[in-house]
Formats: C-alpha cells, structure tokens, sequence
C-alpha cells in the first residue's frame, strides 16, 4: 500500500546541510579565536606591577609594563666555580652521597654560617659553595698541597696547621684526656689539656663555628699524625661557644681512632646520626649553662 504522504526535495536537504555546516564553520571560527585573545588583566596584578599602567594610555595587548631592569639573578661565584670544577674533573670528593648528604642538610638550615673543615680536599669547593655567603675555612697539615690548592682554586681560605702527635700514641692520649684538666670547658690557647691545639691562627679561636668538619689530619698508619686532638678540640670549641650549639662531623669512624675519640669527647649522648663512614654529633654550649657535665 502506497503512502498519501508528499516526498521530500532533494534541494532542501542539500541546504539545510550546507547552512548547518556554515553555522558549525562560524561557532568553530570565533571560539577558537577568542581563545587566543589575553584575558583582561586583573586589578591586583596591575597594583603588583613595578610600573603602573596608566589608564588613558592602554597598552598593546594589555600587557603590563615590564621592569626595565630585572633583579640580578647571576650564578655565586662560589657555587660557579664548584658547577665548573666538578663539570671538568673526574676527581669527585672522598665522601659517598649518603654522607655528603647529612652535611648538606644541616647547611641547607644554617647557611650562611660560619664552617670549619679540618681538611683541604677534592670537596673543599663544594663545602664552600654549600656555604654560599658564609665563610668555610680549611686547616690543612700538608703546606705543598695547600700551595697547590691556591694555585687552582684561589677563592678557598685555608691555613696550614701542624701535629706534632702519631697515631700509635692514641691509646696513651685517650687515657690522658680522661683527666680532670681536659674536661675543663674553655678557649682551648689557654687549655691544660695535652689534647688541645694551640697552634691556630687567632682568629680560629675568636670564631663561634656553627659547623665543624673532621676529616684530617692523615690517620691511616701508625705514624700518621691521627684525629685525636682534631676530634677533641672541635669538641671543646663547640661547648666553649657563648651560646647556642654546634654540628660536629667526624669521617672514617671505622677507625679506631675516629670511632673510640668522637664517642668519648664528641659523646655518645649528643650523636645525632650515623651515615656510612660519617657521624654527627650536636654539642651544645656549656658557657650558656653551668654545671652542664662534659658528656650528657
């Protein structure tokens, strides 16, 4: 059975779909190009801007105004040096990334701070750097290699430092600081203790340091010079501090020297961490409190 219905034309379907196809052609042709358009800047951007843009002169594409002079963003010399050193050496410093680590945090916290480093090594540029805006000094036993040193990298402080101990002695010496003398908290120029150094610059002394790294003098045979007074005078620089407290760091404590020394004058009480061949120890000031025992 045929239907009484009228046929469609042809023509109108075809125009229906070309005018659809036009207004889907316009929409598309005008949403992406307000998509490119830059939104209105917003009241508070423009009170923030160095140069306030004046309202009867609008700015193309209302862009604020730029500073003519943007802040200084330079690299530190201390750490370029250290980016370029590294970058061009194959030599990297004695510590694991473990240990460096531990350091590095506590310096990340105190920086710029006043750090001293027993020892002038292949990671002496990078404690320097760490310490960007402070001042890092190094006390080194061998004078050729500090020449050396000065002759690379110039910007390093260092002084040269004498020992007059030896390692095979240590045991004597761990027994002479059990004495009554060397638990006496002071500048050390002026201790009785035979442990203390008195060697150093003054200004070593007149220092209040905020870290202090032990990773000298030579201690691997007998006849080496060895930690001990290092170990024990860090110890006593730190409690003779006015106030405050001191990070203390000791490297190759899987030596007898460096491990038997940090725990009896570092002590046990104030360790903080062990990470591989690296300890930390916090020591308070003793001036600050009277009365406080040598190791808590």
């Amino acid at each position: 059975m045929r239907s009484n219905s009228k046929p469609h034309s042809p023509f109108n379907t075809k125009l229906i779909l070309i005018c659809a196809s036009v207004v889907l052609f316009v929409f598309l042709l005008i949403t992406t190009t307000s998509s490119f358009s830059k939104p209105p800047i917003s009241q508070s951007h423009l009170s923030n801007s160095t140069h306030p843009v004046d309202d009867s002169e609008p700015t193309p594409l209302d862009c604020p105004s730029l500073p003519l002079t943007p802040t200084c963003t330079k690299t530190p010399p201390s750490l370029a040096n250290a980016l370029i050193h590294y970058a061009t050496t194959n030599i990297t410093p004695q510590q694991t990334l473990k240990e460096i680590s531990v350091s590095a945090r506590v310096l990340e916290k105190k920086a710029p701070c006043n750090f001293l480093v027993f020892g002038l090594g292949h990671d002496s540029l990078m404690w320097a750097g760490l310490n960007h805006g402070g001042r890092t000094v190094f006390l080194e036993e061998d004078k050729a290699w500090i020449e050396q040193i000065k002759q690379k990298l110039p910007s390093l402080e260092s002084y040269h430092v004498e020992y007059v101990t030896k390692v095979h002695q240590a045991d004597d010496l761990l027994e002479t600081g059990m004495k009554e003398e060397c638990k006496v908290v002071g500048d050390p120029r002026f201790s009785k203790c035979d442990l203390a150094l008195k060697g150093f610059p003054n200004e070593i002394y007149d220092m209040e340091w905020d870290l202090i790294m032990v990773d000298a003098p030579t201690g691997f045979h007998d006849e080496a010079p060895g930690r001990m007074n290092a170990i024990y005078t860090a110890g006593l620089m730190a409690r003779n501090r006015e106030e405050g407290e001191t990070d203390v760091f000791v490297h190759d404590v899987n030596r007898v020297v460096e491990d038997k020394f940090s725990m009896a004058f570092l002590c046990e009480g104030y360790l903080r961490e062990q990470q591989g061949l690296l300890r930390h120890f916090t020591i308070p000031s003793h001036r600050s409190r009277s009365g406080r025992p040598f190791c808590p």
